[in-house]
């Protein structure tokens, strides 16, 4: 019953982009699936199915998230007017870019500079570390990190979620808890399509072979190689000495793992502990999704490298078969191999654009990334 006596904030950042007639810019923040203004987005839909928790004893905050700061003031109102359009019997808040500024200008003013020159809306890790630096502000015992474009459909979520939080596990009292997503039909592997590309990038495959390894057997508790960003339970613990990586343009949810296991602070997968997730289709193309994935594991691979021999030392072996598989010596092959047969598929279809972004990949995995 320690869920009884805890403090707990959960945190869900909500993506907004400019208008579905003016698209992206170049200049403007790239994530899978930011909602246009003038659509309605999918941030109501999961503010309604918190109704459906029988333990709703936990405080809210909804951050505006734009792509651009040219739009925050509409993503901040445009997120304030859906969460006043819901019924919620929660203590709600919403954050957006002008509170994020009033932060900086405080932390400034008071001699903490580069602490605030770590506070940012901008780019996935930065949007994670406010899930969990407002938790803090607040005095929070637990941060709960959920995203818009999933429904909760159990009942007992929150206490599956703080069910095993100040109790050891493996004989230790410091962890945090990885949830886990499924589709609209119960189910939690990843699509399998394949396409003539993914030869030598078999991320979906490998996805779905760690899933079944972690969260498709028992016991119900088990040390993970994996989470995923929009099911995580982060105690004080834990938030209060690890935080999300910056420089990680993208998969940095399992990034804050490998950060967490060079402190030797472990997380654990619960099986039972799953929300529905439904996100609209990426808006962004195969050789961009790529390239983001290319920077990261070079960036997360130099880091297993970088590692001094006072910390745990953390394996790419210790993380197989995912994200394990793409962080070892063969992954400029991998890249290579992979980007020359995207290019051909490119071109077999008449884009040159494509092609010519794909065979960048190569160049760029070899300099800038």
């Amino acid at each position: 019953l320690s869920y009884l006596i805890m403090k707990t904030v959960m945190v869900i950042p909500s993506y907004w982009s400019r208008e579905k007639s003016i698209g992206w810019k170049k200049q403007d923040a790239i994530y899978d699936h930011p909602t246009p203004l003038d659509e309605k987005g999918t941030l109501k839909r999961l503010l309604e199915s918190i109704d459906v928790l029988e333990n709703k004893d936990f405080d809210l905050i909804i951050l505006a998230v734009p792509t651009t700061d040219e739009i925050s003031t509409q993503v901040q109102k445009k997120v304030t007017d859906i969460v006043s359009s819901v019924s919620l019997d929660l203590n709600v808040s919403v954050i957006g870019s002008s509170h994020i500024e009033q932060a900086k200008e405080y932390l400034n003013q008071s001699g903490k500079k580069d602490l605030a020159g770590l506070i940012s809306i901008n780019g996935y890790s930065n949007i994670r570390n406010l899930c969990l630096f407002l938790p803090a502000i607040k005095d929070a015992d637990v941060a709960i990190l959920i995203d818009d474009d999933e429904v909760f459909t159990d009942p007992l979520f929150l206490f599956k979620a703080l069910d095993h939080i100040k109790n050891p596990i493996d004989h230790r009292l410091q962890y945090a808890i990885a949830g886990y997503y499924v589709n609209s039909d119960g189910n939690y592997q990843v699509d399998s399509s394949f396409a003539p590309w993914m030869k030598f990038w078999d991320k979906k495959g490998k996805m779905n072979e760690a899933f079944d390894q972690i969260i498709g057997s028992s016991p119900r508790i088990k040390s993970t190689p994996f989470v995923f960003g929009g099911n995580m339970i982060i105690p004080k613990e834990v938030f209060s000495k690890i935080m999300f990586d910056p420089y990680v343009p993208r998969g940095e949810d399992i990034d804050y793992l490998i950060n967490a296991r060079m402190h030797d602070i472990p997380f654990y997968l619960d099986n039972q502990l799953f929300i529905v997730h439904l996100p609209p289709s990426k808006s962004h193309p195969t050789w961009q999704r790529l390239r983001e994935d290319i920077f990261r594991f070079m960036y997360e691979r130099k880091k297993l490298i970088c590692q001094k021999k006072k910390k745990p030392l953390v394996q790419a072996e210790d993380l197989d078969p995912y994200p394990g598989c793409f962080l070892k010596n063969d992954l400029e092959e991998k890249i290579k191999k992979t980007n020359s047969l995207l290019s051909k598929e490119y071109l077999s279809k008449g884009d040159h654009q494509g092609q010519k972004q794909a065979l960048n990949n190569i160049k760029l995995a070899e300099s800038e990334a």
